[in-house]
């Protein structure tokens, strides 16, 4: 069963560039059918924004000092 292709809005691409992979999946699904292309595109930058965010959380959490275990607290 073949489904007409019809033109989406380029909005769609704000989905996975504010909600990452979620976005990405979720955009790919409600445009697989209307816009295939376009569908996987949201999919690719869903992906890359993931990758992107990973990377950025293992650089902060590598610059963050360590928290000493002591607390300097007399009890």
């Amino acid at each position: 069963m073949s489904y007409p292709e019809k033109t989406r809005s380029n909005a769609w691409f704000l989905l996975p560039i504010f909600f990452g992979m979620i976005g990405g999946i979720i955009a790919f699904f409600i445009l697989r059918k209307d816009d295939p292309h376009k569908a996987r595109n949201c999919l690719y930058i869903g992906i890359v924004f993931m990758v992107i965010g990973i990377i950025f959380n293992i650089v902060i959490a590598s610059t963050v000092p360590g928290i000493d275990s002591g607390f300097n607290v007399n009890i």
